[in-house]
């Protein structure tokens, strides 16, 4: 009993700890993709997630810290998808899968693709050494996948990494250039319709490059 008396206020204050960080990359998130590294500040940023700046500094120690933390985030939720691509799916559903769930990331993510995509644009100076590295990887694993569906005749022959590229420019197309997409359409993914109709365009377009529609 007395182990437990101990124990639950320990548990109690991992668990608030891991929330505090999160309203910090939340609010991190939120500020850095609107006005970038150089615009914000960590009093913008403590202010947003409900925190003195004393608090989020306990986490991060300076705003590059912080903003590195919220671009490794956004990349863990960017390719966990990607992550499922195995030699066992059947490539057309298995492609099918991917293409959703990259539409449906720029649907519900936007900002944290756009602010990867201007991290990329900048010439990723604080990332360059996660996309050479675990990025580099996971593309070369997945790579090795497509190049056995090629090699057993189950999709056409192709540069595996050159299809992954064409994928997330298409599918964060969505994200990173919305307001060019409202302002053409009309409409944009929180429209039910049109997303189905994204989603299956691509999927379309995708596919029938492979031999797979």
């Amino acid at each position: 009993m007395v182990g437990s008396g101990i124990g639950a206020p320990a548990r109690r204050q991992r668990r608030d700890g891991a929330l505090r960080r999160e309203a910090v990359l939340d609010a991190g998130l939120e500020v850095f993709s609107t006005v970038g590294l150089h615009g914000a500040s960590l009093d913008q940023i403590a202010l947003r997630a409900g925190l003195s700046k004393t608090n989020l500094l306990y986490y991060f120690r300076t705003k590059e810290d912080l903003y590195v933390a919220v671009l490794r985030r956004v990349l863990d939720v960017w390719l966990d998808p990607l992550h499922a691509l195995d030699a066992e799916s059947e490539p057309a559903e298995a492609l099918r899968r991917y293409i959703r769930s990259k539409i449906t990331l720029s649907r519900d993510a936007p900002r944290a693709s756009r602010l990867f995509c201007l991290e990329i644009v900048q010439g990723a100076p604080l990332l360059r050494a996660e996309l050479e590295g675990p990025l580099r990887a996971l593309v070369e694993t997945k790579a090795a996948v497509l190049r056995g569906w090629i090699a057993d005749g189950r999709i056409a022959p192709h540069d595996p990494r050159h299809l992954v590229f064409a994928i997330w420019a298409v599918t964060q197309h969505y994200a990173d250039f919305a307001v060019q997409v409202e302002a053409i359409t009309g409409r944009d993914l929180s429209d039910e319709a049109f997303f189905e109709q994204t989603v299956e365009s691509t999927q379309r377009l995708i596919l029938a490059s492979l031999g797979l529609a």
